[in-house]
């Protein structure tokens, strides 16, 4: 972006092959700039994809090392078509999160983390996601849109928010929107690693 202008746009489905789907957009995006010195670069953080979600920070972060200017990160949810609503998502082992968006206060949204069947409380239309929801067990009758962010609408978010809210995010390191913490599970027994520990 340049002001108001959009110099480039592209969007691509990366199913699970991140690294492959996101360079060659980033690329032409960068050939672009002919020469013009980046302000920032902007980055959604989530909530989504746990890989995708790092693997575009990371490149963001990346970008904005090169430029010598500063990486913002700002919540996926801002960069949809949906002005106000409850955003929802599967956050798997028997959890669901869901985030009201466009309700007034500073309009972040804040994801809250819910066991899966006591999520219908907490919806108000429009109810709409990001990802793949189809494992939760939703409301008879309700209207779920499915949408995608978009780096014009991330861009269009932040120059909707204040000055205030724009230094304090600016001033925040960039990280994924986590609902939870990560799953991690001992190694199994044989395993290289834990036969090196166990001589070791």
């Amino acid at each position: 972006m340049s002001g108001e202008e959009c110099l480039f746009e592209a969007s691509f489905a990366s199913d699970r092959n991140h690294h492959a789907a996101l360079f060659g957009p980033l690329e032409e995006a960068c050939s672009r700039l002919e020469g013009a010195a980046l302000e920032r670069v902007l980055v959604g953080t989530g909530p989504g994809s746990y890989s995708g979600t790092r693997v575009g920070i990371a490149a963001a972060q990346g970008v904005a090392m090169v430029h010598d200017c500063p990486a913002v990160g700002l919540s996926s949810l801002l960069a949809t078509p949906v002005p106000a609503g409850t955003a929802i998502g599967d956050a798997r082992r028997g959890m669901a999160w869901w985030a009201r968006v466009g309700d007034g206060g500073d309009g972040l949204p804040d994801p809250r983390l819910v066991p899966a069947d006591e999520l219908a409380p907490h919806l108000v239309d429009p109810v709409f996601a990001i990802d793949e929801v189809g494992r939760l067990l939703l409301p008879d009758g309700l209207e779920l849109r499915r949408v995608e962010p978009t780096a014009r609408r991330l861009a269009a978010a932040w120059g909707a928010l204040d000055e205030s809210s724009r230094r304090e995010l600016a001033a925040l390191p960039v990280q994924p929107a986590y609902m939870a913490p990560p799953h991690i599970t001992a190694a199994k027994r044989g395993h290289p690693l834990v036969r090196r520990r166990d001589r070791g």
